[in-house]
């Protein structure tokens, strides 16, 4: 773990109430994520976490300071740039899986690698079905969301983030909407695949349980690091 993946150099953000009036989310922070980390961003609510979090990946933007992914900076690139830097090296997963309705989980999982256009439909086919067994459901790849339970759904949305072999997996409240017993599979996934694919996983969370299976603790206080604990 010595390669700094993700890096946030003194960001900023505000917004923008009205002319006169600005509101600061995040007065200033830094920090420093490493290769294969698998950490918890915790705090009250109002404290900053989505919004640290939606900087890290590139859907918003710091008001001022610098955001650096892999060695490459995301402060000037155009929209278009920050899409394909998403497609290729974030993964999302949000408290709503954000399936498509009318698309099976193998082709929900293959969506983002057809984007890409780096792979044969064979080899998207062959690879989603691999992330499908990986998350177990291998055996509900031709069923559509609809056909699926919350924590089905949630880790078919997991396979599909982790279809570009992505350098950060994201998580916004991604055992939100799910009962204990599925909320538990997934905490046990995302532990697996740090631990066996060494994936750099980060995640925000009110939940206490899972926020504590992390091996570092991040937590806010009105935009600012209150503690970074390595647990």
């Amino acid at each position: 773990m010595d390669h700094i993946i993700l890096k946030l150099d003194r960001v900023r953000r505000e917004l923008e109430l009205s002319r006169d009036i600005r509101q600061t989310i995040i007065p200033g922070l830094s920090l420093e994520i490493r290769e294969g980390e698998f950490i918890s961003i915790t705090g009250p609510s109002g404290s900053g976490k989505s919004t640290l979090l939606y900087m890290m990946g590139g859907l918003d933007r710091p008001t001022f300071g610098e955001v650096w992914l892999d060695g490459e900076s995301l402060t000037d690139k155009s929209e278009r740039e920050m899409t394909v830097i998403r497609n290729e090296k974030i993964g999302f997963i949000y408290q709503f899986h954000f399936l498509l309705p009318e698309f099976t989980a193998l082709e929900n999982v293959s969506l983002p690698m057809m984007i890409n256009g780096k792979r044969t439909g064979g080899e998207i086919r062959e690879r989603a079905r691999m992330l499908l067994n990986l998350v177990g459901l291998d055996n509900r790849a031709d069923y559509r969301p609809s056909q699926l339970s919350g924590g089905q759904q949630q880790r078919v949305a997991i396979a599909r983030a982790l279809s570009n072999e992505p350098k950060l997996v994201l998580g916004d409240e991604p055992t939100g909407n799910l009962d204990t017993r599925s909320g538990k599979q997934v905490y046990e996934l995302f532990e697996r695949l740090n631990r066996e694919l060494n994936q750099t996983v980060i995640f925000v969370t009110h939940d206490e349980d899972f926020a504590s299976r992390a091996r570092r603790r991040i937590h806010l206080v009105d935009g600012e690091i209150e503690t970074d604990k390595r647990l």
